[in-house]
């Protein structure tokens, strides 16, 4: 587009603007003056260069919060991925478990019983029982892919 063109253009963006700053104002009426002095044309000119730098500073401000915006995306949705990975993780253990016909209740009191309990010992009782089972399950797996 032609500077004219824009000029144009922007003028008439300028004129529709129910606030425009001081020195868009200022723009505007020197854009419709016929005949400009020298020093006119020259603050006209400066305005100009003005008015594209506040617009180029806009676009870069726009860029940049399109960007943090779209890290903030990813972000949340890689922790929605995760999220959803580990929840079905747990599902599959009470599966393994065997727990799969039992209600969310019994299976929650069950948990609930669990994160009560402080006795190390049992704490790694279940562990071992749990680790040999899915040390299991991953043998089977394995043998299955080949």
């Amino acid at each position: 587009m032609a500077t004219t063109d824009w000029l144009q253009d922007r003028i008439a963006h300028l004129k529709a603007l129910k606030n425009p700053s001081e020195q868009q104002s200022l723009l505007i009426l020197l854009a419709e003056k016929i005949e400009r002095t020298t020093q006119e044309e020259k603050t006209f000119s400066a305005l100009v260069r003005a008015e594209k730098a506040m617009l180029a500073a806009t676009k870069a401000r726009q860029a940049a919060n399109q960007l943090i915006n779209s890290e903030n995306r990813k972000a949340k949705e890689a922790e929605r991925k995760a999220r959803n990975h580990r929840l079905i993780q747990q599902g599959a253990l009470v599966d393994l478990a065997g727990l799969e016909h039992r209600s969310k209740g019994e299976i929650l009191g069950l948990l609930l019983a669990g994160a009560k309990t402080i006795d190390p010992e049992k704490w790694a009782s279940w562990k071992i029982s749990g680790d040999t089972l899915l040390a299991e399950v991953e043998a089977k797996n394995k043998q299955a892919k080949l």
